[in-house]
């Protein structure tokens, strides 16, 4: 009788563990090992393409920044505590919690709900998009007297750009 030692499995095959299992594709770098070792840019080269960027640069006329005096004047909502941060204004809805960021402009927006809660000092606002995705946000307020100042300062934000953009879509429709 014959016994094996070691494992009877055999290796896995496919493209989960080997990407040369499906043909064309190529190494994330675009080339191949027989390609050879990759080439040194030269000095040249690059004194050249960092003369044409100062060209272009100098050629066309700086940018205007996003956020523009006119744009800033309108209402702006900010509500944050130790973790949370919460901003609307101009651009859109920007919600912050720990280290995770996410951002809606006004267009991506179906409806933005505010919530209070019974006890506690709890101020949840979350943010619907049309595909019936929901982004809630927890707040954690000073004290309760500030739900009735963030509502008031939310709804100025919203009646001012949130309906603009219904208006806006109504009248090119």
């Amino acid at each position: 009788m014959e016994q094996r030692i070691g494992s009877s499995s055999q290796p896995l095959e496919g493209a989960g563990f080997d990407p040369a299992f499906i043909p064309g594709l190529t190494p994330a770098s675009g080339r191949t090992e027989e390609d050879g070792p990759e080439k040194e840019p030269e000095v040249a080269d690059v004194e050249e393409a960092a003369a044409e960027a100062e060209e272009t640069a100098e050629a066309s006329p700086s940018e205007p920044e996003e956020d523009t005096e006119a744009d800033t004047d309108g209402p702006v909502f900010e509500a944050s505590d130790r973790r949370a941060r919460m901003v609307a204004d101009h651009r859109g809805v920007r919600m912050s919690l720990d280290d995770q960021e996410c951002e809606f402009r006004w267009d991506e927006i179906g409806a933005v709900e505010t919530e209070t809660a019974r006890f506690g000092k709890r101020y949840t606002v979350t943010v619907h998009t049309p595909d019936r995705r929901w982004y809630p946000i927890e707040i954690e307020a000073p004290a309760r007297s500030h739900f009735q100042e963030w509502d008031a300062q939310l709804d100025a934000v919203l009646d001012a750009y949130f309906e603009e953009e219904e208006k806006e879509g109504e009248a090119a429709g």
